[in-house]
């Protein structure tokens, strides 16, 4: 049984790497999200600065991303 122990510790230390991993990817890939939104609105409605805006609610959307994976993890843990 010690085998079966062993894969359940290395399996739940996959899960918990893949979990913390995604804030590595959450945080770039919102902002650039937003980013492309806000040039998309400036093409649309021919303006120079809502790439901006798009860009800070990108941010702001991947802080409360890592904010509730962090809360999420500490409440679990």
């Amino acid at each position: 049984m010690p085998k079966d122990d062993q894969s359940e510790q290395e399996r739940s230390f996959l899960v918990t790497l893949a979990k913390y991993s995604q804030i590595g990817f959450a945080l770039p890939a919102a902002t650039v999200a937003g980013w492309l939104v806000g040039v998309g609105a400036d093409r649309l409605f021919h303006t120079k600065w809502l790439y901006v805006v798009g860009l800070l609610l990108g941010i702001a959307g991947g802080f409360i991303e890592l904010i509730r994976t962090v809360s999420k993890a500490d409440n679990n843990g």
